[in-house]
């Protein structure tokens, strides 16, 4: 009899707070293209859709939930694949604007970054010059002298709201570090699981993206959670693709979208969001594994279900 196929959770991030919308055309701003790029990622094979929302005149991020509310609705109403809600938002926020959308909406899966951490997005200034809105450039040089603060209150914060309403996590682990924050809330039975454990590789402040650093994540992460939990990979910018090849022939799961990577090849734009989870699934497929459905993906993580959000 044959043996069944490995399932592949693609997420898709579909726009975020790292990159701004000067430095690609093709970076969802308004509502509206929030939502067809979440529903062409859907449509391309993304069982989960990671959500952040922006101002759409300056392109500023925003955790205003009356923004979300104009593109959360639409994208339940279209597809079947799980709406996953950043608590990260941007690193200037305080921890109680973060989680506004989060404690509103009440998602199947919310984001949360498991420690604080130097972020440096400084280096993309050596790469974009030309910005339209001059909280582009602030944005980035300001990150020189910038923590992105998530302190063990603030994760405890997080996790017990996100369990008063359901909702489970994607833990995002930028350093080895993060994994024993993680171990720490769930001794404390705060963190449930199975865990969703999203590996972030290649962001200045964080762990590098070397194939050793890779390996060293998921050997740390074997030894603290056992079976316990869903791997994924996370490699920002050229790193994106690489390591989920990597990633994929160790057992993990891939994250893909244009908050974390706006090119499709080097030095060419992707044009989408789908366009990077089509390219995910030719890896996955192309390694005789399966892509995993929105169901498949809630069975795997035991989500609670689409009709237990809030939208």
């Amino acid at each position: 009899m044959a043996k069944a196929r490995r399932k592949v959770i693609i997420t898709c991030a579909v726009t975020g707070a790292i990159h701004t919308p000067s430095m690609s055309p093709h970076l969802p701003v308004t509502p509206n293209e929030i939502t067809e790029a979440a529903i062409a990622a859907s449509e391309a094979g993304a069982a989960i859709l990671h959500l952040h929302a922006r101002d759409p005149d300056t392109g500023r991020p925003t955790q205003d939930p009356d923004v979300f509310a104009q593109f959360l609705p639409r994208i339940k109403q279209a597809t079947t694949s799980v709406v996953n809600i950043t608590t990260g938002g941007s690193p200037h926020m305080t921890v109680e604007e973060r989680m506004k959308p989060a404690t509103v909406f009440k998602p199947e899966v919310a984001s949360l970054n498991m420690g604080s951490m130097n972020f440096g997005l400084y280096p993309m200034l050596d790469r974009f010059s030309e910005f339209t809105h001059e909280w582009e450039r602030e944005h980035l040089e300001n990150s020189r002298d910038l923590v992105f603060k998530n302190t063990f209150k603030d994760i405890e914060t997080i996790l017990r709201i996100g369990n008063d309403n359901g909702t489970r996590f994607e833990f995002e682990c930028y350093d080895i570090s993060h994994l024993y924050n993680l171990a720490h809330f769930v001794d404390r039975g705060l963190a449930k699981t199975p865990l969703f454990i999203q590996s972030v590789f290649g962001l200045l402040g964080g762990i590098g993206a070397h194939p050793e650093d890779l390996m060293h994540m998921r050997r740390t992460a074997d030894r603290l959670f056992g079976d316990n939990y869903q791997w994924s990979i996370l490699g920002a910018g050229r790193n994106q693709l690489p390591l989920a090849s990597m990633g994929l022939a160790q057992g993990s799961n891939v994250r893909v979208g244009l908050e974390d990577s706006l090119w499709i090849a080097p030095g060419e734009l992707a044009k989408s969001n789908a366009e990077q989870v089509t390219k995910a699934r030719l890896l996955i497929e192309g390694l005789s594994l399966e892509v995993a459905t929105p169901d498949e993906a809630r069975e795997m993580l035991q989500l609670k279900g689409l009709d237990q959000v809030a939208f």
